[in-house]
Formats: structure tokens, C-alpha cells, sequence
């Protein structure tokens, strides 16, 4: 079993019986920017009557995730209305972090203890395990370090059947890495519809430009214009008027997709992209055709674009015949209409094969 090293900290925020939050106990440390964007998405969680049990976003280039618990009167946690367990880590993996944190929130409502936290924090910390009395084994190793290869919680259907043959704006923001915007007013909806979208685009590590909650905010603005290209998820409806944020935006309740006018030559149509469109609405549109199956053939369909793109567009390297270039002349030779040249051309400078 190998050791958990990407956990950083393990921090727990308490709500008394007054309205008050205190940040009661930390291990081993954590900054103050990332107290600060904590308190905040704490904060912004209050404002609504449904609280979200767990939610995960990131900070600068490190992830978070908060796991709010109720206290009930059984509970040895006397004057506590509620608290949040919040883990930052060095990785993306929602699903074995949900577990991780419902662990260790429930020992620390069977016990009031942060020392047991703590005990169960550091075995699974050197050890990549711990068991409890309630909750068995827990095993790092049972969950992948490549997430996106599990498509647990995946609702790509739902989201072709949203935007139809719009899906292809999607697909071809991602595929050409541009800056994507993800609205929906709800954090619940928020958070599905953000981790299916990258299941577009398999080939490729979307989540280390993914910014699943976004806030209008200074220092979450600037995090996000740190990136060349990025998936970010933002509940204020004040995104759309940011137009130097995005190229594509895409809101999930009014099921529109608006691309930004300095954008829009990287949308241009040509016969690839309908082609493309039409095949994921008809993949879709077969009801025997499971979640997997949809994001296994369109990684697929990527491929054959990518493998045709490298013919058209590549040669062996004189000095080192194991390695391919980008060659113009070869692409310029294939005639090809000024539309599918420039997207082919795009496509060559986001799969880095002009350097």
C-alpha cells in the first residue's frame, strides 16, 4: 500500500449553537490564502437553505474539498450546529476524497476528538490506509490515480441530449484548449455538469486546468488568467458580461452556448466538424449505448482526427528519424479550404506539434 503523500492538510471549521464560525483545529498548517478562499466558499454556502454536503474546487495549483456535516444531539459535539471537514491535497480525485472526509467527519462526531482525526489523518497519510469501527478499510489504492478514466458521476449523455449538435462548440473548445466557462446557478448542478465535461476529451489531463467553482472575485480572477486555456465553473450570472474570461460560455440552465466575438474565426464550421457533431448526437441518440461506451467511442473518433491530422500535417525529422514535425509546405500541398487548413493548424499548436 503506498503512502498518500499528496495530502497536505486537514483542517475542521465549526458552526455553534449562535451562528458563529470558528476555525477550531488544523494539521499541520495552512496559509492564509487558503484560509481565506475557505471562509469564503463556507461563507457563500450559508447563503442558500440547501448547504451542499461536499464540494471541491482548487487553489493556485493545489485542490480542496469540504465535506459539511450537521450535529445531531447524539453526536459528542455539545453547542455545535455544524462543522466542515476540509482536506487540501496535491491531486484531483473527488470520489476517494467524498470518502476519505465522510470518515473522518463521522469519527469526529462519534468521538468530539481531534486527536482520533488526527490519528486516522497521519495512517492514511504514511500508510495509504485506516480503518475505523463504522466504516471498514479504507484503501487509497482502490481508487485510480487517473479519475477521468472511471467515469463515475459521468452524465455525458445528458449533456449531448442539452446542446444537441451545439455539443460540438464544446468538444472543439476543448480539443483546441480555449478558455471555457461553465455556468449554472446551482452548486450541485455546477459541480455534475463540470466534471462530465472534460469526458469530451479523454486524451488529454483536462483536469489540470480545471476550475470546477469559480468566484468573481480578485484572487480567484487572477488564478484563472494565470492559464492559457481552462475549464472553470462559476455560479454568478455576471460571468457572461466578463467576456475576457471566456471564449466559449456555456449555460447549462438557459441550455445556450455563447462564444466570444474574438473567438469566433477558432468556431469556424468546416465538414470535420459536422461530421463529428452529427456522430455524438447519433451515438446518443441509441439508448443501448451505455456512459462508457459514448466516451470510449468518442475518444475514439478524437483519435482518427489526430492520427489524420499527423499524416497531413508531419514529417520525420532528417536528424532524428523517431521524431515527427509540423511541416506547412506538406499541409499547403493537400489544398485543403482555408477554413479546415486553419483548423488543422490550430489543432497542430494545441497538440504541441509546432513548437
Amino acid at each position: 500500500m503506498a503512502p498518500l503523500t499528496v495530502l497536505m492538510s486537514c483542517s475542521i471549521i465549526e458552526k455553534d449553537c449562535n451562528g458563529d464560525i470558528l476555525w477550531t483545529w488544523t494539521y499541520p498548517a495552512v496559509s492564509e490564502s487558503q484560509k481565506c478562499i475557505i471562509t469564503r466558499k463556507c461563507n457563500v454556502q450559508t447563503e442558500f437553505s440547501s448547504v451542499q454536503s461536499f464540494v471541491c474546487s482548487r487553489h493556485k495549483d493545489n485542490w480542496f474539498y469540504i465535506n459539511c456535516s450537521e450535529v445531531f444531539d447524539t453526536d459528542k459535539l455539545p453547542r455545535i450546529k455544524q462543522f466542515a471537514l476540509v482536506l487540501f491535497t496535491k491531486d484531483f480525485n473527488p470520489e476517494k476524497y467524498e470518502v476519505l472526509c465522510r470518515i473522518l467527519s463521522k469519527m469526529y462526531c462519534k468521538t468530539g476528538n481531534t486527536t482520533e482525526i488526527l490519528k486516522l489523518y497521519l495512517s492514511v497519510y504514511i500508510n495509504g490506509t485506516c480503518t475505523t469501527q463504522e466504516n471498514g478499510i479504507f484503501l487509497s489504492d482502490d481508487f485510480d490515480g487517473e479519475r477521468l478514466k472511471n467515469v463515475d458521476g459521468s452524465y455525458i449523455r445528458g449533456l449531448i441530449k442539452t446542446f444537441e449538435l451545439e455539443t460540438i462548440l464544446i468538444y472543439t473548445a476543448l480539443l483546441l484548449k480555449k478558455r471555457i466557462i461553465i455556468y449554472h446557478h446551482s452548486l450541485e448542478q455546477l459541480l455534475k455538469w463540470i466534471k462530465t465535461i472534460p469526458t469530451l476529451m479523454t486524451h488529454r489531463r483536462i483536469t489540470d486546468t480545471l476550475f470546477p467553482w469559480v468566484d468573481l472575485v480578485s484572487e480567484e480572477i487572477a488564478d484563472l488568467k494565470n492559464n492559457l486555456h481552462y475549464v472553470a465553473g462559476c455560479m454568478d450570472s455576471a460571468i457572461s458580461k466578463k467576456v475576457d474570461l471566456y471564449d466559449l460560455l456555456v449555460n447549462i440552465p438557459a441550455r445556450e452556448i455563447t462564444i466570444a466575438p474574438h473567438a469566433k474565426d477558432s468556431f469556424t464550421m468546416t465538414k470535420t466538424h459536422k461530421e463529428i457533431a452529427l456522430f455524438i448526437v447519433q451515438l446518443c441518440d441509441n439508448n443501448l449505448t451505455t456512459e462508457p461506451q459514448i466516451i470510449s467511442e468518442i475518444a475514439e473518433k478524437t483519435q482518427e482526427l489526430l492520427n489524420q491530422l499527423k499524416t497531413l500535417t508531419t514529417i520525420r525529422d532528417n536528424d532524428n528519424s523517431d521524431k515527427i514535425k509540423f511541416c506547412i509546405k506538406k499541409l499547403r500541398e493537400c489544398k485543403l479550404s482555408p477554413a479546415v487548413e486553419s483548423f488543422l493548424i490550430n489543432l497542430a499548436v494545441a497538440e504541441n506539434l509546432i513548437m
